[in-house]
């Protein structure tokens, strides 16, 4: 009798049929396996993963003792990346004319490239190159297959990838070198003839399934947010197969931390790992899964911790290791900050030990607003003891510290105070006044060293009471945790004559479509309005209707009719969609009445009103917090354009800033633009001889976004004008970006996850232009926000100032690496 992966079951694999004895009858393995789909799911709750560093030659090998299929298997595992250096997930051999080489690496360049002795077989077009969640990888091989691109599949997050920039399909019935009686490793390639390239990275709940090819949902499912989450696997596993999870970490051993939960005792030996408590410690709960309660003493909440972030600034003088929890930086006055932001609320607690103090100079560590370059907005404790708040001159604040020293750090959000402690002792609180907090770390003079726990393992001192480590489990719930159920994208081909867009989780209060192969205009319709009615954000055009353009408003998406616009033959077309609150209701929040179609949840409303040409006046959002992005177009005349407000703009006071939609112009000023009153929680203003918000007379429709944490955001970065660009912490993974140079004359830019949409191949669609999808690579998109790439003028001037939209596809919390 083998272990029982079928509860309930019992299966016999000593047989020379082996079989899973049911009750629905008797099923061979490969009929139990298959009928695993239809059985209830069950999810793992993953309570550890092993920490691999480089720097370490970190490394698990094992050399099965008698060789198996090496036509058919799978592997199966969750991995958080850390740099963009090699990751070696599985390889064989020694030397890569062996024969019997094989790898699954993750390449510098961010690519996964699958290869047997000389051949790569697939080499995907995605990058991968998020630092701060994690992803699940699957891959699947039968080179008994008689379909040539199903001998070797490869799964991520659920889904399959199918973009490869290059393919070799193994002959059929190909031997490939897993399974054969030769060294196996996880971190390490063999194929220079000697262990090379070992990795940084996290890895947990590896699965390898000797004899069967199988696909990702054996491993995990979506749940109702979309969310991909693990799941038992519950088949048989064959002679070399192996379940590791990394659960024992009493010893370094292959019987403990390398220990084969299968029942097949197919144990791997662990080289070069640590458990021993402290900063080495390779054993952490940093988990795809979030569960426990926090009670301050470190290491035993699990969910996705924070790290440093090496996408957060560009990588010049860091050098980043164990996991992302130790920095070397090498060049005076650098800041490195963490991949979380603080919360809006509550109690948060972590702690850093500088290692090594370079040229006699004072380094430095707390809390800073934003990724910042120096420390105007920082509240720091100095090895010298001073501290630093807001940019202030250094002061006298506590203790001295030194590389044998333990510093904690404290931050009260509901407070609004940072507690530095040494060694466990308080230093006293100090209030601060910026908001949107990271963890920095800051170097002084020469090489300082840096190491910070945030508690995937435990503290060397407990935190405070109520303190919690920053980590997803212990973030706040989000207000929406799917995205999708109030934005989402459709794309879908036109066919020229009528046809029901469908899909949707919502019904659509407000879709904005384009031609996405040719110069046709962007086309913009809402419920308020009513169908057929459409303005273009490209141009300065009146409203005008179409009977054969979007033709209803339906319950899970929407009609369109024969306009080459919204629906040409063969034409690929997208549309976006916001959720409202239906047709709208009269608003007299303002001095002039308005009606307006508002969704408080979500922060999103559709308000139209009549000018009235003259000075004082406002009209009703019916937000109920103020606006971060407004967004006004006048109906009834043109030319008259698209005019904005957005809470990031500069210049004069915050009621005189505007920018156009339709334009690439930079942003302007004129005085009581938004009127004397500004934009508030209920209202917001317009200008007295305003054409563009305020003509007498005129019809116009206002389409108003609020920030709701998790689900949009509306901010700034500043550019560097080098591929290795800003990174913008969202607090959620995009599905949608709206952003545009502000200072600049450049054209506004829309990127989402919907037309291709994986990292490396972005498609850019441009408001203020007909023109048909760019193939720019300029953004990577990822788990906790977006990251530039590109280098020009149009998305990253040096020192240019660019604002941005954005709407998510899952909260941080609950996001996977993209």
């Amino acid at each position: 009798m083998g272990v029982n992966r079928y509860p309930g079951n019992v299966i016999t694999t000593n047989a020379a049929t082996p079989t899973v004895e049911s009750a629905s009858g008797v099923w061979t393995i490969e009929e139990a396996n298959q009928n695993i789909r239809n059985w209830p799911m069950a999810q793992v709750r993953i309570d550890n993963s092993l920490r691999f560093n480089s720097a370490d030659s970190a490394y698990l090998s094992r050399t099965p003792a008698t060789a198996s299929n090496r036509k058919t298997w799978t592997w199966s595992g969750w991995v958080k990346f850390c740099a963009e250096g090699n990751v070696y997930l599985l390889s064989t051999g020694l030397g890569s004319s062996s024969g019997v080489y094989f790898e699954i690496a993750k390449y510098s360049s961010g690519v996964i490239n699958i290869a047997n002795g000389t051949s790569d077989m697939l080499r995907t077009t995605q990058l991968f190159r998020d630092f701060s969640a994690w992803y699940h990888i699957v891959v699947s091989v039968d080179t008994t297959n008689a379909t040539a691109d199903d001998r070797v599949r490869l799964y991520v997050n659920g889904s399959q990838v199918t973009a490869f920039s290059a393919r070799n399909n193994p002959t059929q019935n190909t031997e490939l070198g897993v399974n054969s009686t030769i060294p196996h490793y996880m971190s390490p390639s063999g194929y220079s003839g000697s262990l090379a390239n070992y990795g940084n990275f996290y890895l947990t709940e590896i699965n390898f399934i000797d004899g069967l090819a199988l696909d990702a949902d054996y491993f995990g499912f979506f749940d109702a947010n979309g969310i991909w989450q693990p799941r038992a696997y519950k088949g048989a596993y064959g002679t070399n197969g192996f379940y590791i999870n990394f659960s024992d970490n009493s010893n370094t051993t292959a019987a403990t931390l390398g220990k084969d939960y299968s029942g097949n005792g197919n144990n791997w030996t662990p080289n070069n790992f640590s458990v021993t408590a402290g900063s080495g410690n390779d054993s952490m709960v940093d988990s795809p899964t979030n569960y426990g309660t926090d009670t301050g003493v470190g290491g035993e909440v699990r969910g996705n911790y924070a790290t440093l972030n090496p996408l957060a600034i560009d990588t010049s003088s860091r050098t980043y290791s164990n996991g992302n929890l130790d920095v070397s930086i090498s060049t005076s006055n650098v800041n490195v900050f963490g991949s979380m932001q603080i919360p809006t609320s509550g109690k948060w607690y972590w702690e850093f030990q500088i290692t090594t103090i370079g040229g006699g100079g004072a380094p430095m560590g707390g809390v800073a607003a934003g990724f910042i370059t120096d420390v105007s907005t920082a509240v720091v404790y100095r090895t010298n003891g001073n501290k630093i708040v807001d940019g202030a001159a250094q002061s006298a604040y506590g203790a001295t510290y030194t590389t044998t020293d333990i510093i904690g750090v404290a931050v009260d959000v509901d407070g609004g105070s940072v507690t530095f402690y040494k060694n466990g002792s308080s230093q006293g609180a100090l209030t601060y006044s910026a908001g949107g907090l990271f963890p920095v770390l800051r170097s002084n003079v020469g090489t300082d060293n840096f190491t910070i726990n945030f508690g995937a393992t435990p503290f060397a001192y407990t935190a405070p009471s109520g303190f919690k480590a920053l980590c997803t489990q212990n973030l706040p719930e989000p207000t929406i945790a799917d995205g999708k159920d109030y934005m989402d994208v459709a794309t879908y081909t036109g066919n020229g004559s009528t046809q029901d867009i469908t899909g949707l989780s919502f019904a659509p209060d407000f879709v904005w479509i384009k031609n996405r192969g040719f110069a046709y205009s962007h086309q913009l319709f809402d419920k308020v309005r009513g169908v057929y009615l459409r303005v273009f954000s490209n141009t300065t055009d009146a409203e005008s209707s179409d009977n054969n353009s979007l033709t209803a408003f339906n319950s899970d998406g929407f009609s369109v009719g024969s306009n080459a616009g919204v629906n040409g033959s063969s034409y690929a077309q997208v549309g976006w969609c916001w959720k409202a609150n239906g047709a709208g209701v009269s608003n007299t929040a303002g001095t002039i009445s308005s009606t307006v179609s508002a969704n408080t949840t979500a922060g999103f409303s559709i308000v139209t009103y009549t000018g009235t040409g003259t000075s004082g006046q406002s009209v009703g959002h019916g937000l109920g917090v103020k606006p971060g992005f407004i967004i006004v177009k006048n109906r009834t005349y043109s030319p008259s354009g698209w005019v904005c407000w957005h809470q990031a703009l500069t210049g004069g006071s915050e009621e005189d800033r505007y920018i156009y939609l339709n334009l690439t112009d930079a942003s302007g000023v004129t005085t009581d633009y938004w009127g004397t009153s500004g934009i508030t929680s209920s209202t917001f203003g317009v200008w007295a001889t305003g054409g563009d918000n305020n003509r007498s007379g005129a019809d116009f429709v206002a389409y108003c976004f609020s920030a709701i944490a998790g689900y949009s955001a509306f901010g700034s970065y500043t550019g560097n004008g080098s591929t290795d660009g800003p990174f913008v912490f969202t607090g959620f993974r995009p599905r949608f970006i709206l952003w545009k140079r502000s200072d600049g004359v450049e054209g506004w830019w829309i990127n989402d996850t919907s037309r291709l949409g994986y990292n490396g191949a972005n498609r850019a669609l441009f408001p203020n232009s007909s023109s048909a999808e760019d193939t720019a690579n300029n953004l990577d998109i990822l788990s906790n926000g977006f990251k530039i790439r590109g280098s020009g003028g149009e998305v990253n001037a040096s020192g240019g100032t660019y604002i941005y939209a954005a709407f998510a596809e899952n909260p941080f919390k609950l996001s996977r690496a993209r």
